[in-house]
């Protein structure tokens, strides 16, 4: 089947997702995410995304750069690039996605064809082009968040034939992508790669270490710059301090935890990273805006 509900996040040490996203003789998926109950945590994978914001509105964090987003408008997210979505933002105000997870070889073919060199090769290799907004107020963006959808309208109703429908929808896309984008700003590809793969190995580290004592240090230590480049290095790509990230990372894994187990709280507590029960009890307070029992109970219910 197509269309899947967004399940937990599951990546590598890398953060690259781990999920098959539709298999080898349709690559292709379309998902439909709830950020009113989990957020869309930091991940990449090698497949271009499109997505529509269905309802609501979400804070997307991609490659360094973080906007708000609101219903009707969507976004193209490149392979290989970093990127998640929160919705913290409709202060419990229902927000949801429409997501199109692709392989390019399902509108190019291979290398060879002329698709993909003339125009899947250019925005594949284009560090300018990570990611590109649609809002419908422009006549072009318009139409590509109408293909987007269309996409996603075919795979849920998984009508007779709806293969080629979703192929042909995907290449309208690209097609218009190719026809109407640039390089949006000078900025070279070397420096590029060399941020994303810094800020990839220490969210490795502190994917591997987040129960234990982190700091600041550590983190910069794992990727082999100072501590300086480390904070300059997460503020630019993510919009936030290295343990200001650990703390976030400690919090929504304890919050998985209180919703997937009967564990007690001080034992999830530690199992996080928190050694203090008062501490935990703020800073998950501050995350998710109600004490870790109550936010067990709502879930539940």
């Amino acid at each position: 089947m197509a269309l899947s509900e967004c399940a937990p996040m599951s990546t590598d040490q890398r953060r690259r997702e781990l999920v098959e996203h539709g298999n080898t003789l349709f690559p292709v998926a379309c998902y439909h995410d709830n950020l009113s109950e989990i957020d869309v945590d930091w991940h990449w994978h090698d497949e271009l995304e499109a997505v529509i914001i269905e309802a609501g509105q979400t804070r997307v964090f991609i490659d360094g750069t973080e906007f708000v987003m609101k219903s009707g408008e969507a976004v193209f997210i490149n392979g290989g690039v970093l990127h998640g979505f929160s919705g913290k933002e409709n202060k419990g105000i229902p927000c949801r996605l429409h997501s199109v997870v692709f392989h390019p070889r399902l509108i190019g073919g291979n290398m060879d064809t002329i698709f993909w060199q003339k125009y899947l090769a250019p925005l594949l290799d284009d560090s300018s082009r990570a990611f590109i907004r649609f809002q419908p107020e422009s006549d072009w963006q318009k139409r590509a968040i109408d293909e987007i959808e269309k996409c996603w309208q075919a795979c849920a109703l998984e009508k007779s034939g709806f293969e080629f429908s979703v192929r042909e929808h995907l290449s309208r896309l690209i097609l218009l992508l190719s026809e109407h984008t640039k390089a949006a700003h000078e900025q070279s590809y070397s420096a590029d790669t060399r941020h994303s793969e810094r800020i990839k190995r220490m969210l490795c580290f502190i994917q591997d270490h987040f129960c234990e004592e982190i700091t600041l240090e550590d983190i910069a230590r794992s990727a082999n710059v100072s501590e300086n480049e480390c904070l300059r290095c997460f503020r630019r790509m993510l919009s936030c301090s290295p343990m200001q990230y650990v703390r976030q990372l400690r919090i929504q894994k304890a919050a998985d935890l209180l919703v997937r187990t009967s564990a007690n709280i001080s034992d999830i507590a530690i199992a996080c990273g928190f050694q203090d029960m008062s501490y935990f009890s703020k800073t998950f307070r501050l995350y998710k805006g109600m004490p870790p029992r109550q936010y067990r109970k709502m879930a539940h219910a």
